[in-house]
């Protein structure tokens, strides 16, 4: 049998670590390396998600002299780091416009794009389990106008029942009901694959998910 089968490791009371490190990873790719590589390095800058495998040693010393920043000039350096602040996404002052910046062009974009969902909101069947909207409705004996009773609600909770079409005295059942017909409309796939009113959906999935956070859905 020779001594050095790795069938015959197996057996061994102390196995040799060095080699079952090496039959579990790759080599180590430092230049004229054979230990085993079992210990991962980025490999840098544009390239992220990519990585390199080292031995410990090997590792240690790739982790010295590492800089993600490598080749960068200062200016760049400094945008970068102010920028991961936020996550690398757009931010604007308190009270300021973001769109306040944009052309006719992205304007004339907008402003078309937000009388398309008007048009589909008012074109929506609106539930008025209450009869608020029918005719005489809210009228009492003596011609006196008479509210319905409805629950405190804050403005982020009145601003779902709007984007739902209900008013704030819907139940459970109503608003689930609600969204489950709103959903099905604005589906991409009920559209056949049309996702313009993908926006629409989202804002209808949001408003439910905040009643629904609220105890009221």
């Amino acid at each position: 049998m020779k001594l050095d089968s790795k069938l015959f490791d197996r057996i061994r009371v102390k196995p040799d670590a060095e080699q079952a490190a090496r039959d579990r990873h790759a080599l180590c790719e430092w230049e004229g390396c054979t230990c085993a590589g079992g210990y991962r390095a980025p490999k840098g800058r544009g390239r992220e998600g990519q990585y390199f495998n080292f031995c410990v040693d090997h590792v240690r010393e790739y982790n010295k002299s590492y800089n993600y920043f490598a080749g960068l000039p200062d200016d760049a350096i400094v945008d970068y780091q102010k920028d991961a602040a936020t996550g690398h996404r757009p931010t604007w002052k308190m009270g300021v416009n973001r769109r306040a910046g944009e052309g006719p062009e992205q304007s004339g974009r907008r402003s078309g794009t937000a009388r398309a969902r008007s048009r589909s909101f008012e074109d929506e069947e609106i539930i008025d389990p209450f009869g608020i909207f029918r005719a005489g409705a809210g009228a009492g004996k003596a011609g006196e106008t008479v509210s319905p009773t409805r629950r405190r609600l804050t403005p982020l909770q009145e601003k779902a029942f709007d984007a739902l079409g209900l008013d704030g005295g819907a139940d459970k059942s109503e608003i689930k009901a609600r969204y489950k017909l709103l959903v099905k409309r604005h589906h991409p796939d009920a559209n056949g694959g049309d996702r313009s009113t993908e926006d629409r959906l989202r804002q209808i999935i949001q408003a439910y998910n905040t009643l629904k956070s609220a105890g009221l859905a």
